[in-house]
């Protein structure tokens, strides 16, 4: 769903990627472990703006990112980075897991690290709120651009990023 679609509805869209996407069942389950909060130890938070697959796809429309592994980095290391706390350790010993202990169909590439990086920085700066914190299932009946504006994500901030990314990665 691209940045331009901000005026469909965010659960229509969020359906039409459910649709097309990975069911929880097929997710390998050390993507699981590492991605999704609900596989933390009680108490130990794995990584910081972890999300489960409902909000994950919800974040790919919203963020107007499709289904490639950039897209997959980007949306993760932007809801990292939203939670202001993610550290520098914290940030490589993903990557390290992301490119190393994936199965192959889910490893990072160097390129795909570099988004990565630059989305969770991406994700500080902005002034959005945490996004691993928000109900999003309770913005499906707003337009994507109305999420984006409830949830403070700056659309120009986005823009500005998806060209640079375009020209580093054509």
């Amino acid at each position: 769903m691209p940045l331009s679609a901000g005026q469909r509805r965010l659960g229509e869209a969020r359906a039409e990627l459910a649709a097309i996407g990975l069911k929880q069942s097929d997710i390998p389950f050390i993507v699981k472990l590492v991605e999704n909060p609900a596989y933390d130890f009680p108490g130990i938070e794995m990584f910081h703006g972890g999300t489960d697959l409902a909000a994950h796809d919800r974040l790919h429309v919203i963020l107007g990112r499709g289904l490639l592994p950039k897209d997959e980095a980007f949306v993760i290391g932007f809801s990292m980075g939203s939670s202001n706390r993610v550290t520098t350790t914290e940030e490589q010993l993903y990557a390290f897991f992301a490119k190393h202990l994936y199965p192959r169909g889910y490893r990072f590439t160097d390129e795909d690290i570099q988004v990565f990086r630059d989305a969770v920085h991406l994700g500080f700066v902005s002034d959005c709120v945490s996004l691993s914190t928000v109900d999003l299932a309770a913005l499906d009946g707003k337009t994507i651009a109305q999420a984006r504006l409830a949830l403070g994500i700056e659309e120009d901030l986005l823009r500005a990023y998806y060209a640079i990314e375009g020209r580093r990665y054509p």
